[in-house]
């Protein structure tokens, strides 16, 4: 199995390069890294169309070799798509994520993006995000410690090597700090975030001002079943996700809105 290994908190993070030391030991892996050569982090799927990017090879110390881009996390994946390294990957793995991406947060992670790059090219995806020592559910900042997340996705990719993924559906997985007490398969939990506008400076002619519109400690409903419950709960929490993103169920309610008479009364006057 060909794995390219991505993330988005850059090539030297050291989540990172906790899963590459886990994955080279696997028997019949063959393992490329293509990484942002700085933080990237909360990108999304963002793509860089107006400009060339650069890569550069980076030696890690033990031997191995990656590839670091001025590019985002999706870019990462194009690269390894376009035979970059070579061959076309049988799984990408990104992460792991210094930080949780549980819930709503997945829409902003560019750990979560380069996986579903993945997807959307029809090549199965894991991500991996770990949870600070500092606990809680928000956002708070501490010390990372990757041995138990760095071996649960080397099992985990054991695992894809005999059994395949649902069709374009990538595994996202959290894991807390700490040892985990468990695993739990959960649906995406639901954030609560606490932003407000606060303003950080002024200038003197009151011509340009900057704020701060992000909150850093969101919360969560308490829902079990959940990946920001399990988490919580001080377990590791395997979410499935697709990208297919349209409200089946709405489909036959739009289309008794009678479009065709909007349009119809929306042409010009003869």
């Amino acid at each position: 199995m060909r794995i390219l290994l991505t993330n988005d908190d850059g090539i030297s993070a050291p989540g990172l390069q906790a899963t590459r030391r886990a994955l080279r030991e696997l028997d019949g892996v063959e393992l490329d890294v293509i990484a942002p050569d700085s933080n990237r982090s909360a990108t999304a799927r963002s793509i860089t169309t107006r400009s060339p990017l650069s890569i550069d090879e980076v030696e890690f110390g033990d031997g191995d070799r990656g590839y670091a881009t001025d590019g985002t996390p999706v870019d990462c994946v194009r690269f390894a798509e376009l035979g970059l390294v070579g061959g076309r990957p049988d799984l990408i793995v990104s992460g792991i994520n210094h930080g949780a991406n549980l819930g709503d947060d997945i829409t902003y992670s560019g750990t979560v993006a380069a996986a579903l790059e993945g997807i959307i090219l029809g090549i199965p995806a894991v991500a991996i995000s770990q949870q600070s020592s500092g606990g809680g559910m928000g956002y708070v900042s501490g010390q990372f410690d990757f041995t138990y997340a760095a071996a649960f996705a080397a099992q985990l990719v054991t695992r894809l090597t005999t059994e395949a993924m649902p069709e374009a559906t990538l595994i996202n997985v959290n894991c807390p700090a700490g040892e985990p007490r468990g695993v739990e398969v959960t649906k995406l939990g639901k954030r609560i975030y606490n932003d407000e506008l606060k303003l950080v400076d002024e200038e003197p002619e009151g011509s340009r001002k900057r704020y701060e519109i992000y909150g850093w400690q969101p919360g969560y409903e308490e829902i079990e079943g959940t990946d920001l419950f399990a988490v919580a709960q001080g377990r590791i929490a395997v979410t499935p996700i697709h990208f297919d993103l349209t409200d089946h169920g709405g489909l036959e309610r739009l289309r008794g809105w009678g479009f065709e008479e909007m349009l119809a009364a929306s042409a010009p006057a003869a």
